[in-house]
């Protein structure tokens, strides 16, 4: 028998409280009581169950991306935030998408993702010469160096831009936690990766790099001319990658620490086996992924037997449901050897047309960064507790003050 979405008497996910965002689990518990996968919040309604999203996320034909709701409910319509957040390729209509996306996806392939290992470890490498011999520091400020450094590397941007990069994709981070009095520190930040991304093109076409030099910016560019992609999408793609990538490293690096500091026979193991740090990312990513997404029915649907009208706003949040799944045994322990069923496997970089261009290269430069860690930075251990950034935007630990014994040389 089938019912009305609106008829369902459903638990009410108060995320804007900041102890929600410290602990979300007892409160997704309290929902799946009244109701097996779906809650709502004073944004819209919620799918938190994993089996439901990954379901659902596939209908890419009766769900089109909402980001001209979020914009309305941040009331900013004509700012600079509020343009980049409708105009993004991931927001756009079908047909413009796809074109987008077909046009750079050739380029982020899982070989291209493992020729950029060797930068990937140099650039970690020097991080760790400058932060290891400290032996205690917030590990969530120095993970956060880190894709700024090999995304700055991977275009050919100086490393002296990397502090003010850092500090706008700090901001550019809270962008969907609903909150408005952000907006003005939004459009700021906004401001200042466009002004960057513009001025790197313009050069780089003033002084093309030559055959030997190439880099991922060459490749875009000459993607975009093959497939006639104006200045504005390309530097709205190169911002989108700089705060897409600096979110889901930083802060699964981040998450990965703390649990590491609670497991040290799987951290002192990572150190040693390369591969194994694969697993363990694999995990960490099951367990816990900074973003959730959202959607609006193109159409009346029906799922399990519940009917949702046109234009309803779904948020799936994809940051919980690894542990929120009933087909997944024991899903709140840290497992990197668990066997997870193909229909269970985590969604931490989404799933359908929109699933992340950059999948391959932010699980690279995870495992790498994490082995290399490991052998640098002996039994980590937290020196206080972590703060949590608000919930649900781009959520994650917020400082993670560690000490650790410094590896000899």
């Amino acid at each position: 028998m089938t019912q009305r979405l609106e008829e369902l008497d459903l638990y009410h996910l108060d995320w804007d409280r900041p102890e929600f965002a410290a602990d979300p689990y007892p409160e997704f518990e309290a929902a799946r009581a009244k109701h097996p996968w779906l809650a709502k919040s004073s944004a819209g309604y919620v799918v938190f169950d994993l089996l439901a999203i990954r379901d659902l996320l596939v209908r890419d034909d009766q769900l089109r991306t909402s980001f001209d709701g979020v914009v309305d409910f941040m009331n900013a319509h004509g700012s600079a935030w509020g343009r980049f957040a409708e105009e993004q390729m991931i927001a756009l209509p079908d047909r413009e998408h796809q074109l987008l996306r077909d046009c750079f996806a050739a380029k982020f392939t899982p070989r291209y993702a493992n020729q950029l290992r060797p930068l990937m470890r140099a650039e970690m490498e020097r991080l760790l010469a400058d932060w290891a011999p400290k032996g205690s520091f917030d590990f969530e400020e120095f993970a956060s160096y880190y894709p700024v450094a090999v995304m700055a590397r991977m275009i050919g941007a100086p490393l002296d831009d990397i502090p003010a990069l850092r500090s706008s994709m700090e901001t550019m981070g809270l962008a969907f936690s609903m909150d408005q009095s952000l907006l003005p520190a939004l459009n700021m930040a906004m401001e200042r990766l466009d002004q960057f991304v513009q001025q790197l093109v313009r050069q780089r076409r003033a002084a093309p790099h030559t055959a030997g030099e190439r880099d991922l910016l060459d490749l875009l560019l000459e993607a975009g001319e093959e497939g006639g992609i104006n200045d504005r999408q390309l530097a709205d793609l190169l911002i989108f990658l700089f705060v897409a990538g600096y979110d889901t490293s930083k802060n699964v690096l981040t998450y990965t620490m703390q649990q590491m500091t609670l497991h040290p026979n799987i951290y002192a193991r990572c150190a040693d086996d390369e591969d194994y740090c694969r697993k363990v990312i694999e995990e960490a990513l099951r367990m816990f992924t900074p973003a959730s997404t959202f959607r609006a029915t193109r159409e009346e649907i029906v799922y399990r037997d519940v009917v949702i009208p046109k234009d309803t706003m779904l948020f799936f949040t994809l940051n919980v449901a690894g542990q929120m799944s009933k087909d997944i045994d024991k899903p709140h322990v840290f497992d990197p050897d668990r066997t997870v069923a193909p229909g269970a496997r985590h969604v931490g970089f989404g799933l359908g047309k929109h699933m992340c261009l950059g999948q391959y290269i932010a699980r690279a430069q995870l495992q790498e960064g994490l082995h290399l860690i490991a052998r640098r930075m002996h039994e980590p251990r937290l020196t206080a507790e972590p703060g949590w950034r608000p919930f649900p935007g781009v959520w994650g630990i917020k400082g993670l003050p560690i000490a650790f014994a410094p590896a000899q040389d």
